[in-house]
């Protein structure tokens, strides 16, 4: 049986005020494209379809006409809710979806419960999903109380909480059949992507690699944006994120992950690259050194580190030069850097004189913003007298 293994969408992620819905769709359609040219039986979505629990209906229409369209392959479709989807907006939507044959789940839920999903493909080959969406701590609890979990088969701690949720949904690996754990979460010692969201990657939330099953044949991982394998039982991937959702995530590859497997073999594990994800990344040079280079990053999302003394206007030349500048950022040169000195003595000197100062000091050789100044403070003067 070939398995898609992809997840951490974020559809709706804006890039400083910038949509990036289209550069989503693009992407999602080559992840439909891969699907169906690789005849896969099953796609996995491992969480965070979306980057806000409130996504806008814009964004909405992308990611469920991308599912819908994985679905059209004539693959079975499953999707798990991440720390960024609402799980009660998912599991509002579960028998709509479930209509167009895509399993959604937004809170974690018992076997008997979709919380594990069987699927048979035309050739007869057997899989087994247990679907484990994020977990907040402080529903970590309830869902213990949701699987009947209690004395000897609890502990305290999110780690052992977790665990017991995946044993229970695991169970006993089934004969004649290929065993698969989807779930969102924090594995201890993965590297961060580097745009995901601290308070749910932090150490409380973070679980030990061995609370996945042995005898499994793959667990799908969502959550961390960079394609990794973790050191478990049995093999463990992040497929990571299929665009670069920050500028943390400039050395991230994106990518989707096939896996071919039966039941008596081991998962083979191979990773298709996505080439029409936009990049993000980050320069920095004077206006000389960027303007060489300015011919090529036209399609580039970036961040510009300007190594020139401050001036009016500087930020807007370079967001003329580059049209996908989102984040420019003044650095001086080294040799010009603004050095420490005492206090300026105020006594007997003009606002003027004194602008005039804290300008010269700080290497910013500009008329137009002394006048500026003179200009505003006469105003606030005269409005008070």
């Amino acid at each position: 049986m070939k398995f898609l293994h992809t997840g951490d969408w974020h559809v709706g992620k804006a890039l400083r005020g910038r949509s990036r819905l289209e550069e989503h769709a693009r992407v999602l359609n080559e992840i439909v494209t891969i699907a169906r040219r690789e005849a896969v039986d099953v796609v996995l979505v491992a969480g965070d379809v979306f980057e806000t629990s409130a996504p806008a209906p814009d964004a909405q229409k992308v990611a469920w006409n991308a599912l819908l369209a994985l679905r059209s392959t004539g693959a079975e479709v499953l999707v798990i809710a991440g720390n960024h989807d609402s799980p009660q907006a998912f599991d509002a939507m579960r028998p709509l979806c479930a209509a167009a044959g895509i399993h959604l789940l937004g809170h974690p839920a018992p076997p008997e419960r979709g919380g594990v999903v069987e699927i048979t493909n035309p050739a007869g080959e057997r899989a087994r999903v247990a679907c484990l969406p994020f977990v907040s701590q402080r529903h970590a609890v309830k869902a213990k109380d949701l699987f009947e979990l209690s004395g000897d088969k609890t502990t305290s701690g999110y780690a052992a909480d977790y665990r017991s949720l995946v044993e229970h949904l695991v169970g006993e690996p089934q004969p004649n059949t290929i065993n698969i754990l989807l779930a969102h979460a924090t594995v201890v010692n993965a590297t961060f992507g580097g745009g995901e969201r601290e308070a749910h990657s932090i150490f409380e939330y973070a679980v030990p690699a061995s609370v996945f099953p042995i005898a499994g044949h793959y667990v799908a991982l969502g959550h961390l944006h960079r394609t990794q394998s973790v050191p478990a039982g049995c093999p463990a991937w992040y497929c990571g994120s299929p665009i670069q959702v920050d500028f943390g995530e400039g050395a991230n590859i994106p990518q989707v992950l096939i896996i071919e497997a039966t039941a008596t073999t081991p998962a083979k594990i191979r990773g298709v690259e996505l080439r029409t994800a936009d990049r993000l990344q980050t320069i920095e040079g004077t206006l000389e050194q960027l303007s060489a280079v300015a011919d090529q990053l036209q399609d580039v999302w970036l961040r510009v580190r300007v190594q020139e003394p401050l001036r009016a206007g500087l930020a807007d030349d370079v967001r003329a030069m580059f049209a996908r500048a989102v984040d420019v950022m003044i650095a001086a040169p080294p040799e010009e850097s603004v050095q420490p000195r005492g206090a300026i003595a105020r006594a007997g000197r003009t606002p003027s004189e004194l602008f005039a100062e804290f300008l010269a000091d700080r290497k910013i050789d500009d008329p137009r913003v002394l006048a500026l100044f003179n200009e505003l403070s006469s105003e606030t003067v005269g409005s008070v007298v």
